[in-house]
């Protein structure tokens, strides 16, 4: 079974999923508040508080900007305010940002990671000494930037979004030609939220089955259920947006999970994947030592005399199971005592003639 190294974890399929904590752009532009999220990501217990990593002129074209000078979501601007160029401005993460960002993980021991949308976004995570790249579902054809990211030599992971299984197939055989050895795909559907007859979590098994690759999944759902189901089809890295609170102004924060969602996250997916255990009937020894007291023995119902020939009517099963097995009582039947037995009790082998 394939696995790969992302930070201090190794993860492949079935395994302790590696929980990604995705602030993206949750930190508002705000320092304080970004190193807020880290601080509740750390002490959920997850793996990695993730950022995004664009500027103004990296992800979104002039044509874009002039197409989107005002909003009206009818909330009084709690999503958007002025236009989508005034936003970006506010939100986009700058290079010392990073850089300071990346510290304060490292004093807090989880790993900083980001996803980059262009090549001198790329150079910027180097710089920060990122464990992985994590690529987003818009750029899984982006060949220029696939080809950039697979020239550093690190794990990526790979989200699926909006993608059909031949695009999927093409980058990870982009990634693997161009000498990526570790590769991780995330099961992704790209809607905010999404309703839950679009997730598809079956897709996990799919993609199991279809890649010889870790799988994980990136989740927009609210709430914990659906993450914590994808640990239980395998699902080894998950990917939740965060926030510390769902009423901030912002891009993200309703459909995020808070602190309380996320330690739900961290704490139970591991409970699960280790209760998966095998696909062979496996008994423990704790489980095998049980027979003995909650199995049943044959009894015999009354007292019997010396010579008696033992029927069925004779008989009966209660605990402990330390005796003759009830499925051996067959063989007990036409056989006579060569004592006298007492009502109630065990039945022995030795006592038949």
């Amino acid at each position: 079974m394939r696995e790969i190294v992302l930070g201090k974890k190794t993860v492949r399929n079935f395994s302790a999923p590696y929980i990604i904590a995705e602030i993206g752009a949750n930190h508002n532009g705000d320092m304080e508040l970004a190193k807020k999220m880290i601080k509740a990501v750390a002490d959920c217990g997850a793996d990695a508080a993730k950022f995004q990593s664009w500027d103004g002129s990296s992800l979104i074209a002039k044509e874009e900007y002039d197409r989107n000078q005002s909003y009206d979501d009818g909330d009084g601007g709690k999503k958007h305010f002025g236009s989508l160029k005034d936003m970006v401005d506010k939100y986009y993460l700058r290079p010392e940002q990073h850089h300071e960002l990346k510290a304060y993980c490292d004093e807090l021991g989880i790993d900083f990671c980001s996803t980059p949308f262009s090549e001198k976004e790329v150079e910027l995570l180097e710089s920060c000494k990122v464990p992985f790249y994590k690529v987003a579902s818009m750029d899984i054809n982006n060949v220029q930037l696939l080809n950039y990211i697979a020239e550093k030599n690190k794990p990526v992971i790979l989200s699926t979004g909006m993608a059909r299984m031949w695009e999927i197939d093409k980058a990870v055989e982009l990634l693997t030609q161009r000498g990526v050895k570790d590769i991780a795909l995330l099961h992704c559907i790209s809607i905010y939220p999404p309703a839950h007859e679009d997730i598809h979590l079956n897709n996990i098994t799919m993609l199991q089955q279809a890649f010889d690759l870790p799988i994980g999944f990136s989740d927009h759902s609210i709430g914990f259920s659906i993450p914590l189901a994808s640990v239980a089809l395998g699902a080894c890295i998950i990917e939740k947006h965060f926030t510390t609170d769902k009423d901030l102004p912002g891009w993200d924060h309703q459909i995020s999970a808070d602190p309380t969602e996320l330690k739900v996250i961290c704490e139970q997916s591991p409970i699960i994947s280790v209760s998966l255990g095998n696909h062979y009937r496996t008994l423990s020894a704790a489980e095998e030592s049980k027979k003995a007291k909650f199995r049943r023995s044959v009894v015999v119902k009354h007292d019997l005399p010396v010579g008696h020939v033992l029927t069925e009517e004779d008989l009966t099963s209660k605990r402990p199971g330390t005796g003759i097995s009830p499925d051996q009582m067959h063989m007990l039947v036409g056989r006579s005592l060569n004592q006298d037995v007492q009502g109630d009790t065990l039945m022995r082998w030795e006592w038949l003639s």
